[in-house]
């Protein structure tokens, strides 16, 4: 099976594509997909391993009070991604490194940032487990896990579990719950939202 679909590639990618499969010289003056596939075959399986399973998330919703963000925002061509989020009692911003390429269906990445919480603020430290259940955004599964102003006595250990699932190309609903967990706080908090992928 490989072998026939490498064989097919190659024919495609082929200078004499035109002519072996008897194509009209405007669809291939039309196709820049054709003409890229002529002067180079791309490495196919490279650009599904790299591209990411995920997109940036804009988001609005409710989670005992409004709050908007954005979620991954991918920094240039790199694995570094960035997110924020404002409510009038939890707001911050996060940095993450994903480990793995980022077209991997499971990935993981270390959170570092800074979080404003009713209890305590101070830097953000944790990792953040991703599970894509379907490529481009379509639905995924994130658990984090991290602690705000950690080794002083305020330290508060936040986890939140956030699930999403696209309704359209460009819109999905999210879900998200989260715990708080301080040696004077507990808290627990369910949001739902809308998220929109450029």
């Amino acid at each position: 099976m490989k072998a026939s679909i490498i064989g097919l590639v190659m024919l495609v990618g082929s200078p004499a594509c035109a002519v072996e499969l008897d194509l009209d010289p405007k669809v291939l003056q039309n196709s820049p997909v054709l003409q890229r596939w002529q002067k180079q075959v791309p490495n196919v399986a490279d650009e599904i391993r790299n591209d990411p399973s995920f997109r940036t998330r804009f988001r609005v919703g409710y989670a005992s009070e409004l709050y908007v963000g954005v979620e991954d925002l991918r920094l240039g061509s790199s694995n570094f991604t960035a997110s924020a989020n404002y409510q009038a009692s939890n707001w911050g911003a996060d940095l993450h490194y994903y480990i793995r390429p980022l077209g991997s269906y499971i990935n993981v990445a270390p959170v570092i940032g800074y979080r404003h919480l009713e209890a305590t603020e101070g830097a953000n430290l944790g990792i953040r487990a991703l599970f894509a259940l379907s490529r481009g955004g379509g639905a995924d599964i994130r658990l984090t896990q991290s602690w705000v102003a950690p080794f002083s006595s305020e330290e508060t250990g936040l986890t939140t579990l956030s699930i999403g699932y696209a309704l359209t190309h460009h819109l999905r609903l999210s879900t998200d719950i989260q715990r708080q967990n301080s040696p004077t706080r507990k808290e627990s908090r369910f949001g739902i939202g809308l998220e929109w992928m450029p």
